[in-house]
């Protein structure tokens, strides 16, 4: 009689040992079911349990890829790569876990969630000039990065497209590059009373926005520069005729060999449309001449000739047309 009592006392305590482990792996499989960073509003405090408070946040840089200095009247790509430099602090207990092994797996778990603190998401950079001599295409001036992560670069640079104008003088340039980003601020584990509110997840994750400007330097390169600073002389139809054309550089920088170009259109035509300059430094001004015929046809009125700023020149009557 005692043996068979102690074979049912033995076959009780196995069936108890047994729905115990199931009920600890059933909680375990809880505690660390993952949850999507965003997908949910996070439910209030009195939800959760705190068992940590984490230091540290994303801490972005700037850094252009390949070549910053640019032409005047250039179209060309800026790449900027965004890094983080991010670094957790520390890590402060709040709550002790207790001797509860299950307490002490849920403990550990958030432990593992704060270290994440460091990373960016949802990264906005908008790049701003501030001169009207550089254009930022607005169909590239803002870019978005899903995540950053500390300590590793994006998969490719962030790319903008400039548009350097032909007046804009030689120098640096700074363009303003916002951007604005979220992290983690908090994390606290959630109890059992989070299933009331529809959710399963055993987590809640808390965000704050920051952002940060930064400064992208853009050179334009010196070098030198024409413009038509006079025009002198007159046509009449049905005859040959001279202009005088003067560049100035207006550059920084010295133009050796130049020459000089000019295009005529029907009713207008020349011989020799090449003037050689040689060498002007800047501010020093050189005269040429062009002999431009008129066909007999021509009417009287203002001709565009195509030189670097443009000439007009303003067609007369033949005394043998006045009547």
């Amino acid at each position: 009689m005692n043996k068979l009592n102690k074979m049912i006392n033995k076959k009780k305590f196995i069936s108890c040992s047994m729905f115990v482990c199931i009920l600890l792996a059933a909680l375990l499989a809880l505690c660390i079911q993952p949850a999507a960073a965003k997908d949910y509003i996070p439910p209030g405090h009195e939800y959760t349990e705190n068992y940590y408070d984490a230091y540290g946040e994303p801490a972005l840089f700037a850094s252009v890829l390949g070549d910053t200095e640019f032409s005047r009247g250039e179209t060309a790509r800026l790449n900027v790569v965004l890094s983080n430099r991010g670094v957790l602090y520390g890590v402060k207990s709040v709550r002790d876990a207790g001797t509860s092994e299950i307490r002490h797996q849920i403990s550990l778990k958030e432990l593992e969630y704060e270290s994440r603190r460091t990373t960016a998401r949802g990264v906005k950079a908008s790049l701003v000039s501030a001169t009207d001599f550089i254009e930022v295409d607005p169909a590239t001036s803002s870019q978005v990065v899903e995540k950053i992560f500390p300590g590793e670069l994006p998969d490719g640079p962030l790319t903008f497209t400039l548009t350097i104008s032909d007046n804009a003088p030689a120098g640096i340039y700074l363009l303003e590059m916002n951007v604005v980003y979220e992290y983690q601020s908090d994390v606290r584990m959630t109890t059992g009373e989070v299933s009331q509110l529809g959710l399963s997840t055993d987590h809640a994750t808390y965000y704050t926005t920051a952002n940060t400007t930064m400064s992208i330097p853009v050179v334009v390169e010196s070098e030198p520069d024409f413009e038509v600073s006079d025009v002198s002389g007159a046509l009449t139809a049905g005859k040959s005729g001279m202009i005088n054309v003067t560049y100035t550089n207006t550059g920084e920088l010295p133009a050796t060999d130049a020459v000089a170009r000019i295009i005529v259109m029907k009713p207008l035509t020349t011989e020799n449309s090449l003037r050689y300059l040689g060498t002007l430094r800047p501010g020093e001004s050189r005269t040429v001449s062009y002999t431009i015929s008129a066909g007999s046809s021509a009417v009287e009125k203002m001709y565009a000739l195509i030189a670097r700023s443009g000439i007009s020149m303003r067609m007369e009557r033949s005394p043998s047309q006045t009547t």
